[in-house]
């Protein structure tokens, strides 16, 4: 059966294709047998080219299924029953994930107010005022989002003092980095810049939306909440018996620099679409567009008449949300331009 190619569009970077490196990779992989569950040369090799992109040779590496199961398995090495995940208002553990955390790891996902997604030090603060109350979920972690599910990115500085505030309290800081290529890319930094060397003590390292088929890793630099994580990764279902086809897809994206291309296509994809749609009457570009998620206001008919041929999501009333992807052309970007002015 044929089925036709359908059309690109700006819904999701998860509706996007495979890069070519990660088919490759997969390809490659699948050569003969070899021991499961992660004992095998791609899972080895990517583990220890992890390491060395974030400069921590003794970082524990844990490959997983998907985001969900990133974000769950990563915040369990720090959150249970009685406890509570402090996180920016609309962070995806919050929205997006069917209550997930607070279903498998029984604690409760509290969101702090801040500006397009981020959470505000003064809110943090606040947040940890309930420490020692034993009528509250205590407050175990936070969870910063890079970049935020507004698009916004956090600074270094900002998710320095983040850190600072949580560890003086005996917190563990967790990053969401779903989109963290894209956020590298926009800030022109390392991977270690703005996470282990400022503070974040668990990474979910996303590549999905940057180009890869399906798997997800976990990055722990904190060797104590590494303790006993490969047990309890069984636990909550993330432990892929043919590891090596998620290994190896990680290998080839960032030995080869895919992740760096594909988010600066994707970017730079963006930076276009916004142009574009801030010279057309009636619509707002809302926020800062330096990732890969734009954010429009614009009139219920306009937005009513383009979903009758296009693909996206309304986030609330009159806001609508553009995604670019890896494999977005500046064709992509232009005709949808002109069905916007038309």
């Amino acid at each position: 059966m044929h089925i036709d190619s359908p059309a690109r569009a700006f819904a999701s970077d998860n509706n996007s294709g495979i890069c070519p490196e990660a088919l490759a990779a997969l390809l490659d992989a699948n050569r003969g047998h070899v021991v499961g569950y992660g004992d095998d040369p791609w899972t080895e090799a990517a583990t220890a080219r992890i390491r060395s992109e974030f400069g921590r040779p003794d970082a524990a590496v844990f490959f997983v299924l998907n985001g969900t199961g990133a974000n769950v398995f990563g915040l369990g090495l720090a959150a249970g029953p009685g406890k509570s995940v402090l996180c920016g208002h609309g962070a995806h553990i919050e929205e997006d994930e069917t209550g997930a955390a607070e279903a498998v790891l029984g604690c409760k996902v509290r969101p702090l107010s801040g500006r397009g997604g981020k959470i505000d030090p003064e809110a943090l603060e606040a947040a940890l005022g309930i420490l020692g109350d034993v009528h509250a979920a205590q407050p175990s972690c936070v969870s910063v989002t890079q970049p935020t599910e507004r698009g916004e990115l956090y600074s270094v500085e900002e998710i320095r003092t983040l850190s600072e505030i949580a560890h003086r309290a005996g917190l563990v800081v967790h990053m969401d980095g779903a989109r963290i290529a894209n956020a590298v890319v926009a800030l022109g930094l390392p991977f270690p810049a703005f996470t282990c060397d400022a503070g974040v003590d668990i990474l979910s390292f996303g590549g999905m939306k940057d180009g890869l088929a399906f798997g997800e890793a976990v990055v722990v630099f904190d060797a104590g909440l590494a303790r006993g994580a490969a047990f309890l990764r069984k636990a909550r279902l993330q432990l892929n018996s043919k590891m090596r086809f998620v290994s190896a897809q990680y290998l080839a994206w960032l030995e080869s620099g895919a992740w760096k291309r594909n988010a600066e296509n994707a970017n730079a994809m963006a930076a276009r679409l916004a142009s574009g749609l801030r010279g057309i009457s009636g619509i707002e570009v809302v926020n800062e567009v330096r990732a890969n998620m734009i954010f429009v206001r614009m009139p219920g008919d306009l937005a009513a008449r383009l979903h009758e041929t296009a693909f996206f999501y309304d986030m609330e009333p009159g806001l609508s949300r553009f995604v670019t992807s890896f494999d977005t052309e500046k064709a992509d970007v232009d005709a949808f331009l002109e069905r916007i002015r038309a």
